[in-house]
């Protein structure tokens, strides 16, 4: 019996799931026949969409909520398609109404290449400008990036290391390991004279 199923996706852990899950169960998909990732998308390897595409029968229909959450590459979002196909089994997408594969609407497959292709060119302009940034910060003396903790925290331990402070000490009142202490204090001895 064809039957929805759900896919729901974020990049990283400390994303939710909620707004996805409650766009999936409003539809009617049962909360059983929902698969959850936390896992970017770049990844050819997504444990559960792999899962949903093997245990898929004849007739099913993949609900996901937007182009994005179950592809991030147009080569991908495309393979996908194709197994869903081959499998005689149908993708809908609440968000991207255009990809909805269970009517024989041509418009359908075309459109599916040209918003992966348009998704994929925005991701490549991201990831450019991204690199140019950080050239430019670079030319200027900058790096891009965290902080180190030897910078930021620097001026402290030196301050409580002057003072007479035990390295234990300093690692109790700043909470940071004893090695990055050491390093500070390593590195800063020279201004010490």
């Amino acid at each position: 019996m064809a039957q929805l199923l759900g896919y729901a996706r974020v990049s990283t852990i400390d994303q939710n799931l909620d707004r996805q899950l409650d766009a999936l169960k409003e539809y009617g998909v049962d909360e059983r026949l929902i698969y959850q990732e936390k896992i970017t998308g770049t990844k050819k390897d997504r444990p559960e969409l792999i899962r949903m595409l093997n245990e898929m029968q004849k007739g099913d229909t993949l609900v996901i909520c937007d182009l994005t959450r179950i592809s991030r590459s147009t080569r991908d979002m495309l393979d996908i398609v194709e197994k869903i196909k081959r499998k005689g089994a149908y993708i809908k997408s609440l968000k991207d109404t255009w990809l909805d594969t269970t009517s024989a609407n041509p418009y359908s497959q075309f459109l599916l290449i040209i918003m992966s292709a348009l998704a994929q060119l925005e991701r490549d302009l991201i990831s450019q400008r991204t690199r140019e940034g950080l050239k430019a910060a670079k030319a200027r003396g900058r790096k891009g990036g965290r902080p180190s903790i030897q910078n930021e925290h620097k001026d402290a331990v030196m301050a409580m290391y002057r003072g007479g402070m035990k390295i234990s000490d300093i690692v109790r009142e700043t909470k940071i390991s004893r090695s990055t202490v050491k390093r500070i204090i390593k590195s800063n001895e020279g201004e010490m004279n």
